[in-house]
């Protein structure tokens, strides 16, 4: 952050090689010595014979342009070189490209001062070239923007408007960047005051070259005319932007694609700090607001690390994409890892080891910038109203405790520091007084956690305070998240420190671990406060009729505490549980069981989701593993949190439907015995119903229709679906296809329902029209019937989840239509649509294939978990279909980029697949499709 050097003073008509001489000033800590860079020897002697050759004004332009596009791709080219050997010498490389810049803009500078000589200056034809923002400041990444201003005493001379437009255009043939004004003292005073985005690039002006007393002129009359006395609502504007940035940009520090320099927690934070630290204290460095009592030494020493790290990050998207370029991408997050010198380990991969360092310095970041903000708001900017003090009614705080500012604060030092508990307790005085913590108290907190130390986790009184700020003060999403961010949480609680800013590399995760751990505890609070009880009522319900409160949080506090290394993290945490538990002063039971919850986390969603839940044995092995009714609560709680808590967009109907369906059906087998889960008596229900609701039928329609489909039919299928499927294939002619589009509101998707003869390959043909017209499957059934009719029904959604709209299913239906009538080749035109984008290219999935003979009592379940694309069900339902493999159903699970897909089959003779040779051979089938598919889809 240390400004660079001022240029030195020149007369005005200097010619173009006076001040390249400057070049022998340039600052020492360049990633490279500054003649490597820029030879100004060298280029002065260039510079003047291309002037001196030239016929013209407009060849002299070229000609110095030349020279300089020239010098200026050699000097960024070196650096580049030399910022690959270093890959974390930031600060040496945005110096380094500043000063380049400095050189090459100066020296433009200079070339048009010559071609447009001055021979008898007035005072009114002085001119000073400045640059402003971040170039001001001397750090640029190598496609950072060149901000200057063009600063004259009073209205611009034609000769300085000849002298600035002879510059620009050198400087645009040069494809620089650059944003640009001109205008006097007094206009950049006046517009400073009505404009905050120039009156924040005016903080950190700097003179390159030309006429001195200009600049200083400007920068006396900012500081004694304007930032002196304005500093609150300086303060209160960037808040403002702050706050509009990040909401802008997701509104969390921890997106998967962060953006690094306008992101939560990225390098426009701590330029904020800057920007108000210069403006209120006057520093011209961020080192200086140590010696202000704004930072500690070792919060400074923070505050340089971070920064290094997110310029070093910048530095590397800009070279690799070779434009400005400041998201972090997932295909970049890769690229910016291997050249950072990241290396896979510990079960991880380089990307995920860099994505951790990435969001603990994000992190830091948000910590830094709170504790100077709210000193600052604390110091500069109106107190609460009174009047909104006396409605809010907080209590008081207890000592060693005071409410300074509205916020809470440590009163005594030294008693709050001699009992180690206060490390704690100061978290539930901060949510039972309904005050946020002070800059100074979470200062002290964070300067002394080497006293959490065993003696301190072991201890009965602590561990009671921290169960009460997850289960008693009803908001235990701000305890625990200021406790994340402060240290404080992974040092009481060892355990959780490697899964502190842990990143998933997946689409699927919006957060990283620990923050997907808050957010599932957030979501579990709300429903406590009964927020969610239209949307979750199941959940809500649950809740309501009570559970063990203790069990449920300490189960979603540690639920992912096992990911990252090489073991399953289900089975992992619960070994860490067992250890953690007794600790925090949980029963033997309430242990076991929390043990219980964190191994089977994902039993519940796994077999919603992968499974066929109208299958009587997908219920009766589910209730089997749960065993209780208080399991089967307990889990079900956690798991709508655990879904919710992946990111937002990841809950919808059709998970909730699915949820919801497991639940009260697994509640009915604990509550009836599991011996009453049978087809026969939901096959009769399910007849009974269709002909209750088709009562104006003929009975021998009616009869007909009841006697034509086998079993799985009337067990797979709700009453709506049934009726659907009698009118289809009422009076269906052999060579005929009927089909049915509607909204299914209650599963957040559209289903599309096909009625014709049945012939083997259907299925497949049935995919690839949907894959066509760009649908996502999220579930399938097909049956035939036993006069050799088919019912397939799908649920489908759009590319972005949601249920096609009602305008878009008359185009929909027509080219489904189109494709089953042979008029378009699936195989052929979805070649075209099946690709993976170069954004999600990074991702890798294993691909396990897994056949199980015991989870149906009548099919085959072929699971295939692998890579998700476009084209993938429909290459899985093409491959099966030659092989003669007969699709019952197939429930669609994705996760990100991660896709589940679910067959149950039967051979060509209505047999299951016993033959492990069989099941080989298929399984050789289905990777060579899926190989073939991917690299189709990256081609």
């Amino acid at each position: 952050m240390t400004l660079l050097p001022q240029a030195s003073a020149e007369p005005a008509s200097s010619p173009a090689t006076q001040s390249t001489t400057e070049a022998f000033d340039a600052p020492e800590d360049l990633i490279l010595p500054a003649r490597d860079i820029f030879d100004a020897e060298k280029v002065g002697a260039r510079l003047a014979e291309a002037l001196a050759g030239a016929e013209d004004a407009m060849a002299a332009r070229r000609a110095v342009v030349g020279v300089l596009a020239e010098t200026r791709r050699d000097g960024r080219a070196a650096i580049a070189r030399a910022f690959a050997t270093r890959p974390f010498a930031a600060r040496p490389a945005t110096r380094a490209y500043a000063w380049l810049t400095d050189r090459i803009v100066t020296a433009c500078f200079d070339a048009a001062r010559t071609l447009h000589p001055l021979h008898n200056p007035t005072e009114g034809e002085r001119l000073s070239l400045m640059g402003v923002g971040g170039y001001g400041r001397g750090e640029m990444a190598p496609h950072s923007d060149v901000d200057l201003l063009f600063l004259t005493p009073w209205k611009i001379t034609p000769w300085a408007e000849s002298v600035i437009e002879t510059m620009l255009y050198m400087l645009w043939d040069l494809k620089l960047k650059v944003g640009h004004a001109s205008r006097t003292v007094k206009d950049c005073l006046r517009l400073a005051r009505e404009d905050f985005t120039i009156r924040t690039s005016l903080v950190e002006c700097r003179r390159l070259a030309g006429d001195p007393a200009l600049a200083t002129s400007l920068r006396d009359r900012l500081w004694a005319e304007l930032f002196r006395t304005t500093a609150p609502e300086f303060i209160t504007a960037k808040l403002a932007e702050r706050d509009a940035r990040h909401l802008k940009q997701g509104g969390q520090r921890y997106v998967v694609e962060p953006n690094v320099k306008e992101g939560k927690g990225g390098l426009r934070d701590l330029q904020s700090l800057y920007w108000i630290g210069k403006y209120v204290y006057g520093v011209q460095d961020a080192a200086e607001l140590v010696g202000r009592g704004v930072f500690t030494d070792e919060e400074y020493a923070e505050f340089v690390r971070a920064e290094d790290f997110l310029w070093a990050v910048r530095c590397h998207l800009h070279l690799i994409t070779d434009r400005a370029m400041d998201q972090l991408t997932f295909d970049m997050q890769v690229e910016v890892a291997e050249r950072m010198g990241y290396a896979d380990g510990g079960g991880r991969r380089a990307v995920e080891h860099f994505m951790q360092d990435y969001f603990r310095h994000a992190t830091r970041v948000g910590e830094l910038t709170r504790i100077f903000l709210t000193a600052q708001e604390a110091t500069h900017l109106k107190s609460e109203p009174m009047l909104t003090r006396l409605l809010a009614r907080r209590k008081r705080a207890r000592p060693p405790y005071r409410i300074v500012h509205n916020r809470l604060d440590v009163a005594d030092e030294a008693a709050f520091l001699a009992d180690p508990v206060n490390l704690l307790r100061i978290f539930d005085e901060s949510l039972r007084t309904g005050h946020l913590l002070h800059p100074d108290a979470m200062r002290l907190v964070a300067a002394n956690l080497q006293l959490i130390d065993a003696g301190l986790r072991e201890d009965r009184e602590a561990n009671r305070i921290f169960l009460d700020l997850l289960i008693r003060r009803g908001n235990p999403e701000r305890a625990l998240r200021r406790m994340n961010e402060l240290g404080v949480l992974a040092a009481f609680l060892p355990e959780f420190a490697p899964i502190v800013a842990m990143m998933q590399f997946n689409m699927y995760h919006h957060y990283t671990v620990d923050e997907h751990t808050i957010q599932c505890i957030s979501t579990l609070a709300q429903i406590e406060r009964e927020e969610l009880v239209e949307e979750l009522p199941v959940a809500s319900g649950i809740l309501k009729a009570g559970v063990n409160r203790r069990v449920l949080y300490v189960a979603l506090l540690l639920h992912d505490i096992g990911k990252g290394r090489d073991e399953d993290h289900s089975v992992l945490g619960a070994q860490i549980s067992r250890r953690v538990c007794p600790r925090l002063g949980l029963s033997k039971k309430e242990s076991e069981t929390v043990e219980w919850l964190v191994r089977h986390h994902l039993l519940m969603s796994d077999m919603a989701q992968k499974r066929d839940i109208s299958e009587p044995r997908t219920v009766r092995d589910f209730a089997r593993a749960v065993k209780t009714k208080e399991r089967l609560d307990l889990l079900c709680v956690l798991t709508v949190c655990d879904i919710r808590g992946v990111g937002p967009g990841t809950w919808n109907n059709w998970k909730a439907m699915l949820l919801r369906g497991l639940y009260t059906a697994t509640e009915e087998a604990l509550a009836t015995g599991l011996e009453d889960l049978n087809r026969g008596a939901r096959e009769a229900e399910a007849k009974k119903a269709l002909r209750d609701a088709l009562s104006d039928w003929p009975q021998p329609e009616l009869r007909a229709e009841t006697s034509r489909h086998y079993g799985p039919y009337w067990q797979g299928l709700p009453l709506d679906s049934h009726l659907t499927f009698a009118h289809l294939l009422r009076g269906l002619r052999t060579d005929e296809i009927r089909t049915d589009l509607m909204l299914d509101a209650d599963r957040d998707a559209t289903r599309v329902s096909f009625a014709t003869t049945d012939h083997p390959g259907l299925f497949s043909r049935l995919t690839g029209a949907l894959a066509l017209v760009g649908a996502n499957i999220v579930d399938a059934r097909t049956y035939t019937a036993k006069d050799g009719l088919c019912t397939a029904v799908f649920w489908i959604q759009d590319a972005e989840g949601h249920p096609y709209e009602e305008a878009r299913l008359p185009r929909l239906e027509q080219m489904i239509g189109k494709t089953l009538r042979g008029e378009v080749v699936a195989r052929d035109a979805i070649k075209d649509r099946d690709k993976i984008r170069k954004r999600e290219r990074a991702f890798r999935v294993p691909t396990s294939i897994a056949f199980d003979n015991e989870g149906s009592e009548i099919f085959t379940i072929i699971e295939v978990d692998t890579r998700d694309r476009p084209g993938l069900l429909y290459d899985l339902t093409r491959t099966l279909a030659a092989a003669n493999v007969y699709i019952s159903s197939a429930v669609i699970a994705t996760y990100g980029e991660q896709a589940v897909d679910t067959f149950y089959v039967k051979d060509m003779f209505g047999l299951k697949y016993h033959s492990e040779s069989k099941q080989r051979a298929l399984e050789r089938r289905l990777r060579e499709a899926i190989e073939a598919g991917a690299r189709r889809a990256v081609s």
